[in-house]
């Protein structure tokens, strides 16, 4: 079966190293990702897990990083809890983020593959764009 891959940018009026500090850091995470925890050492190999509950239902979705550039670059895998999938390698997706800084403004770009299907895709645009969208007005009040 064919999947889909997405990428998706983001342009914060704000130095890369904040990006990533909003990125990385469980404390920001939990204000603009609608109170997810999220757990992780940042380094090659480590899991990464986010946690919380989404319209009542607890959730905990999880990965591991494949590589990482710090302040720059992470790629991991990532297999959601809500998905109805089967938590088995074929159903986790390569999600990765990159930032690209040119005079104070930071582009992340996100890139995700192994998207089952067109309305997937659309889903997953709508809900990286919602979710950073919170990190960008929370670092750009600042």
């Amino acid at each position: 079966m064919e999947t889909l891959k997405l990428t998706t940018e983001i342009t914060f009026n704000a130095p890369k190293a904040a990006v990533w500090n909003g990125l990385t850091d469980p404390e920001m995470v939990k204000q603009y990702f609608f109170g997810t925890n999220q757990e992780s050492a940042w380094m090659e190999g480590s899991p990464i897990v986010w946690s919380g509950e989404w319209e009542g239902k607890a959730y905990q979705d999880k990965g591991t990083i494949l590589e990482i550039t710090p302040g720059e670059y992470v790629k991991y895998t990532y297999w959601s809890s809500m998905s109805g999938l089967e938590d088995k390698p074929e159903n986790y997706q390569t999600v990765s983020y990159q930032l690209n800084e040119k005079d104070g403004v930071t582009a992340l770009i996100i890139n995700q593959d192994n998207i089952k299907d067109e309305a997937a895709k659309e889903h997953s645009d709508g809900s990286w764009q919602a979710i950073f969208g919170g990190l960008k007005k929370l670092l750009e009040e600042v």
